[in-house]
């Protein structure tokens, strides 16, 4: 066996009470890895990523708030503390407040001085820090419908694009299209009601289309991982399960969510992605996994609220679902600490004993790092890893630490499959 799994700092991993929950995605912001904050459910009066979604789609009952303005008023307040010593408003002298940097928007202080000491961690990130300020905003669009925007059907083959520098030449001009949302009544909502200054159209524009790219990042790297595992779509139907799915993909996710597979495997035998996760939230895709396939040409999306091991005992070994051509979890955090560990073991186990192909994504090359090193240690026998070509062009804000670089959605990959090979070594004295 390898070494022992070595362990990470503590402010580098969620909560262990908080792992595998409804809530557990909240704990995450706090725990410097990215997502919604604990803060925010706080702050909102929310229960879990249902309330979230259904407050955003305009259709709660019983939430903290009255209409747009105020949401966004108290999702701001949660980004609300010294960035400098951490302190919250409640906690501030009489008639001391917080003060937002002005360059970025983003991160608040509260005196003079604090701004001072912390400028020269602030200022390596400060311009980056501004794109996230404008994003989380801008990405309340996802929940309108503005967001995602159509796109184009491929004039290149699957093999061909290689990376967004390939992918992008083949959705033309995209500035009409932009340009349609940036004028639409939801984009003037959202600057109506938000607690900053509506950006020049340049800088919405850039945003609109990282937001897209995270949502097609997703997409895209399905599909790389198909090809990365030799899989044919078009020699028979693909069963693809999402493992560790969250609210990440889940809360607003749509049927036609994973159509792009179709641009990208055209005239295909039929695909049906299975999302499975214990933050799964119910909507248009909460529906059970086929036992036989549909459709040809199609991409079918169920979901399972579980565990995975579980979904396979309670779905799979009962012929309830089929099982997978392929596993791919993304940022399924079982780096953090021990407690994610041992929940993703069984997890880990199957995928390795059952010789399934499994491609997961991470956030960074560090969270590579530790997760190759958990992989060997279970004796995975890993395929290749390495910075993914299709990766969020969206910076992603560890909330509790603001000056901690930006990481981005899908950034690396490591894929993986079976157990790893026995080393045949030849004894030296066999030719004497």
């Amino acid at each position: 066996m390898a070494s022992q799994i070595p362990a990470l700092p503590q402010s580098y991993g969620p909560r262990t009470d908080s792992v595998f929950s409804d809530q557990s995605g909240f704990y995450s912001l706090d725990s410097n890895v990215p997502g919604l904050s604990k803060v925010i459910l706080n702050k909102l009066n929310m229960k879990d990523y249902g309330d979230y979604r259904a407050a955003v789609e305009g259709k709660a009952k019983g939430i903290s708030f009255r209409n747009y303005k105020e949401m966004f008023q108290k999702m701001e307040e949660t980004f609300k503390f010294c960035t400098g010593c951490n302190k919250l408003p409640e906690h501030l002298s009489e008639g001391q407040t917080l003060k937002r940097c002005v360059k970025c928007l983003n991160v608040y202080y509260c005196t003079k001085d604090c701004q001072k000491k912390d400028w020269p961690q602030h200022k390596k990130v400060c311009k980056t820090l501004r794109l996230v300020a404008i994003d989380r905003l801008v990405e309340w669009l996802m929940f309108t419908g503005d967001l995602p925007f159509p796109t184009e059907k491929w004039s290149k083959s699957a093999a061909e694009v290689k990376n967004w520098d390939d992918w992008l030449p083949m959705q033309g001009d995209l500035t009409p299209c932009l340009d349609t949302i940036l004028s639409g009544t939801n984009m003037a909502s959202l600057w109506k009601n938000a607690s900053r200054p509506r950006p020049d159209d340049a800088d919405l524009r850039q945003s609109l289309w990282r937001i897209q790219s995270e949502f097609l990042s997703r997409v895209l790297t399905v599909g790389m991982a198909v090809q990365r595992f030799c899989l044919d779509p078009y020699a028979k139907p693909l069963t693809i399960h999402l493992a560790g799915a969250s609210h990440n993909e889940t809360m607003g996710a749509r049927l036609t969510d994973f159509d792009e597979l179709n641009h990208m495997f055209p005239g295909h035998q039929g695909m049906e992605i299975v999302m499975v996760g214990p933050e799964v939230v119910d909507g248009p895709i909460n529906r059970p996994p086929l036992r036989a396939f549909g459709p040809k040409q199609s991409v079918y999306i169920s979901t399972y609220k579980a565990l995975y091991h579980q979904f396979w005992e309670d779905m799979v070994e009962k012929d309830e679902a089929a099982k997978p051509d392929i596993v791919i979890g993304f940022h399924p955090g079982f780096h953090a600490n021990q407690g994610l560990v041992e929940g993703w073991l069984p997890t880990l186990l199957l995928l390795r004993d059952y010789n399934i192909p499994s491609f997961f994504t991470v956030y960074s090359e560090l969270e590579l790092k530790y997760s190759l090193q958990i992989l060997l240690e279970l004796e995975m026998h890993i395929r290749d890893s390495g910075p993914n070509p299709f990766t969020s062009q969206k910076p992603e804000q560890v909330q509790a630490c603001p000056n901690k670089p930006p990481v981005h959605c899908n950034s690396h990959y490591v894929c993986f499959q079976g157990l790893l090979p026995e080393e045949d070594f030849e004894d030296p004295a066999a030719d004497s």
